[in-house]
């Protein structure tokens, strides 16, 4: 039978690769090279993100971004969202990371109790140009590189491997089948063999250790590190600054309205998780909670831990409640249909990672200040592992960087025009060439944004005043 006449030609992968070839007429592959030249203020917009933030929160997060040039990379995502918006872009779009820095990818646990590496951090996950995440992903390389004191030829030549390892990927996921993209993944398993090929025995070890550390961070690791005994049972224990339990954040009455809030938000969050995994979280009891600080660019979002029970005190689950706010890359690009933010962040996972943790979900809550928030919620850890950036040698950021490159590439190839975006990219070395020198460029940009940034925080500056009804106000959910 003839299919209808209105139904629309689907588009070939001749047409797709065509059409990428097209693009690099419109948008040259080594116009990427350029950086914006405007005027801009990087101090300015962090001190837009602090009125969403806890006050007594934002010491440490300037504590944390003041650490290194790179820590202060890792927490500036809203002053390179507002660069990449004035760069080139060639017309294909994709699910982003948003944040796709080294840090952000690692060592997790798949359902199947497999342990693999891929993105680790959606909170800025959106729908947009593929290339500004493979240039922050660059950006990072070079940053990360210089902490290391690495020479400049190093740096070179792992930028560059990780922009060629993400072009070679996309060509091979363009040539796969749409359920063998969306099956791949790195098994970090298999990963080790490739490492100690590469880097020789020690590299091999190193992994080896990197793998029992994370295998090692279960629910009942987490149990012994956070919790204490009491009153016949177990109550987190307090590690202010970091870690603090409601009893010393608000008053009874409030705490116990929080906990209240908080209980009931992981109840009803539970909706959103398959039928198993939802009666799975139902059959567990809520014990404590308390607030806990996470990360470097997310420090002063709420962010809170929750103790549940199994079967009895030697069956823990930790969920981490954290709060979504709208993401870095929103102000700059087309408003999604989507108006809840802790949703956003678990469509955006679930799109980009090869597996993904099954109790991740999200829910809304109103606080004791009246504010409505998003929320998402997923395990506080589940051998999740990482690799230690400031530890590198100049082989392994270059193995690092390829292997991020890979990553990233097939988290697109999931969601975006694959075929196009290889066609674009082509078979030369124009695009990695053009990215490489953009992050060289932009790593001298951010050296320029931290000293500033430093400068500021040194004259207390950096912070916008804080509304008198705001100072005493409960830390609500």
């Amino acid at each position: 039978m003839d299919a209808p006449a209105t139904a629309q030609r689907r588009a070939t992968p001749e047409d797709r690769l065509r059409a990428g070839a097209q693009a690099r007429t419109r948008v040259p592959p080594a116009s990427h090279a350029e950086l914006p030249t405007e005027e801009r203020d990087p101090v300015g917009v962090l001190a837009d993100q602090m009125p969403s933030r806890l006050p007594d929160l934002v010491p440490i997060r300037h504590a944390r971004m003041s650490a290194s040039a790179f820590a202060f990379y890792r927490g500036g995502a809203a002053i390179m969202a507002a660069d990449l918006v004035r760069t080139p872009a060639s017309g294909f779009t994709a699910q982003l990371c948003g944040d796709a820095h080294l840090v952000n990818f690692g060592m997790f646990a798949s359902p199947e109790r497999r342990l693999l590496f891929d993105i680790n951090d959606f909170d800025e996950t959106f729908p947009g140009p593929w290339e500004w995440d493979v240039k922050r992903l660059a950006a990072s390389v070079v940053v990360a590189g210089r902490e290391r004191s690495f020479s400049d030829k190093q740096v070179r030549r792992a930028v560059e491997a990780t922009v060629r390892s993400y072009r070679d990927a996309m060509a091979w996921f363009a040539a796969m089948g749409n359920l063998e993209v969306w099956y791949a993944r790195v098994d970090v398993a298999q990963l080790r063999q490739d490492v100690a090929d590469k880097l020789g025995k020690r590299g091999g070890r190193r992994v080896d250790k990197a793998m029992a550390r994370a295998r090692r961070r279960d629910h009942r690791h987490m149990l012994a590190k956070l919790t204490e005994a009491a009153d016949g049972g177990r109550r987190i224990v307090d590690a202010p600054p970091l870690v603090v339990r409601l009893s010393s954040l608000a008053p009874e009455v409030q705490a116990d309205e929080i906990a209240a809030t908080i209980e009931s938000l992981v109840r009803h969050y539970a909706q959103s998780l398959q039928p198993g995994t939802r009666d799975l979280v139902n059959s567990y009891t809520f014990v404590d909670m308390a607030r806990k600080v996470v990360g470097v660019g997310s420090v002063g979002t709420r962010c809170w831990i929750v103790l549940l029970q199994g079967r009895d005190g030697n069956d823990p689950l930790f969920l981490q409640v954290k709060e979504a706010q709208q993401s870095v890359l929103a102000a700059h690009l087309d408003p999604m249909t989507e108006r809840h933010e802790g949703r956003r962040v678990v469509s955006g996972q679930r799109i980009m990672q090869a597996a993904g943790d099954v109790f991740l979900g999200y829910d809304r809550a109103v606080g004791l200040d009246g504010q409505t928030r998003d929320f998402y919620v997923r395990q506080l850890n589940d051998w999740k592992g990482s690799v230690d950036v400031e530890k590198m040698v100049p082989e392994g950021l270059r193995l690092y960087g390829r292997l991020c490159g890979w990553t990233l590439a097939r988290a697109h190839a999931r969601s975006g025009d694959r075929i196009g975006i290889a066609g674009y990219l082509g078979d030369d070395e124009e695009f990695v060439h053009a990215v490489a020198d953009f992050a060289t460029a932009y790593a001298d940009l951010t050296a320029r944004d931290f000293a500033a940034f430093g400068e500021a925080v040194a004259r207390g500056g950096c912070r916008p005043p804080v509304p008198p009804s705001r100072r005493r106000a409960a830390p609500g959910p």
